[in-house]
């Protein structure tokens, strides 16, 4: 994607085993004409969206039909819950 790393955090993955990979300056990301800005964990060549960045988005995932649309609730704009 071009990023630079700017240094190296230890994530755990589903199978619990731990590893030491790159993070990344910060990014935009955008989908459905909502955007947020993140940094992003370097385990591979393959884009994965995570949970943290559907939810500051307010994506749900539709399994059956393979895509992600917004909340019902928040059709316009993502709307953050604070507690």
């Amino acid at each position: 994607m071009g990023l630079a790393l700017r240094g190296r955090r230890v994530a755990e993955c589903a199978d619990r085993r731990k590893e030491a990979v790159g993070v990344t300056e910060p990014l935009i990301i955008e989908i459905e004409g909502r955007d947020t800005l993140e940094e992003a964990l370097v385990l591979g060549d393959e884009v994965i969206i995570g949970q943290t960045v559907l939810e500051k988005l307010d994506l749900f995932v539709d399994c059956v039909n393979q895509r992600l649309i917004p909340n019902p609730a928040h059709p316009d704009q993502p709307v953050s819950k604070v507690k």
